[in-house]
């Protein structure tokens, strides 16, 4: 069996997201765990690590890389049918029990993810550039694990996509720092953030913190760059009208226009005894979002099960404008400056000019 450890080891570079502090310790900021790495340790993310006062960090590879619909992130209002060329590496900062990409997120946390080594492939920025030509991607995403600490790699490829009119997008728990959002600025466009409770407690249970995200989620959007918020609706833990309801409200405080996509969990990982989330409970949620004041609330990953909380809206007449089933466009009405046909009104969003398949 390869030591993963030692072989992620190898692929490493100095990094540029941290703090120097006496006696060779630094201080990383690449997310909101803000560890405190002293030589020879490591971060809570463990791909991160202190090597005689340089902080390493993930380089030179990815452990997926894969062209997909962008409505698949999910974004329903960037670039909708487009591809989105997304890669990812290994490792995350959290430790949800019912990840579904467990296998790459928990690389060096659990041995059961030791066999993700196998899915290391070593690749230079170019090539993934190239690889994105060659798939027609007019947006490139970090995702599969969580990408804000491995931004430096993410960067190095976001430079040179965004030289070539290519879009760029995180796909985080947005456990992130001011910091690390401003290193990604220039080159990010759009987020797409979990807010996976509007409780401390259970963050504290998936290692993160509430107040984090939720700072991410205003900042990011005060920036200007694309946000989108998924939550996944979790039986007996994140689905109850209250909390539903706390989510919703916290997002109309920042912006009506935000997107909230609330999905389905389903048994993975160490939650394989908990229900999977029934259609009539993403219902639920989504009237809950729309009736607190959201304009674009969907309900996924149950296609053709949640009726019209798989559409786009206007919010001034209600024509609907984007039909989807799953992560494909039916119907797409929206003008190139991205209007209702009908109204006039601006919806929110980056749109194209002719989406693919559209005449």
């Amino acid at each position: 069996m390869v030591n993963v450890q030692n072989l992620l080891d190898t692929l490493t570079a100095p990094g540029e997201l941290f703090v120097s502090q006496a006696d060779g310790v630094v201080r990383c900021t690449a997310c909101g765990h803000r560890c405190l790495i002293r030589p020879g340790r490591r971060g809570i993310c463990q791909v991160r690590f202190n090597e005689n006062g340089t902080l390493r960090v993930p380089w030179g590879y990815v452990a997926g890389l894969h062209p997909d619909p962008i409505e698949k992130k999910p974004f329903y209002h960037f670039l909708p049918g487009t591809i989105a060329l997304t890669f990812g590496m290994l490792g995350c900062n959290f430790h949800c029990d019912y990840c579904q990409n467990w296998l790459s997120s928990q690389a060096l946390r659990d041995p059961a993810a030791d066999e993700s080594a196998y899915y290391i492939r070593r690749i230079s920025p170019e090539q993934i550039l190239e690889y994105a030509r060659h798939s027609g991607a007019a947006v490139i995403a970090s995702s599969y694990n969580e990408p804000l600490i491995t931004s430096e790699w993410a960067v190095a490829i976001f430079k040179l996509a965004v030289a070539e009119g290519i879009k760029c997008v995180y796909v985080s728990n947005g456990n992130a720092t001011p910091e690390v959002l401003e290193y990604l600025r220039p080159w990010l466009s759009g987020l797409k953030i979990d807010l996976k409770s509007m409780r401390q407690q259970n963050y504290r249970v998936l290692g993160g913190v509430l107040k984090n995200v939720l700072d991410t989620i205003r900042r990011a959007t005060e920036m200007g760059l694309w946000v989108e918020v998924v939550t996944l609706v979790v039986p007996g833990f994140n689905d109850s009208n209250e909390e539903l309801w706390e989510a919703a409200r916290f997002l109309v405080s920042v912006s009506p226009d935000i997107p909230w996509h609330v999905t389905a969990f389903h048994s993975d990982y160490k939650m394989m005894d908990t229900e999977n989330t029934p259609a009539r409970t993403l219902l639920r949620a989504a009237e809950i979002g729309r009736e607190a004041g959201l304009r674009y609330v969907y309900a996924g990953n149950l296609p053709g099960q949640v009726g019209e909380y798989e559409t786009t809206f206007c919010p001034t007449c209600n024509q609907p404008l984007i039909r989807r089933w799953g992560y494909v466009i039916s119907e797409y009405h929206l003008t190139s400056q991205g209007r209702c046909p009908s109204c006039g009104t601006v919806i929110a969003g980056v749109w194209p000019e002719r989406p693919a398949g559209q005449t």
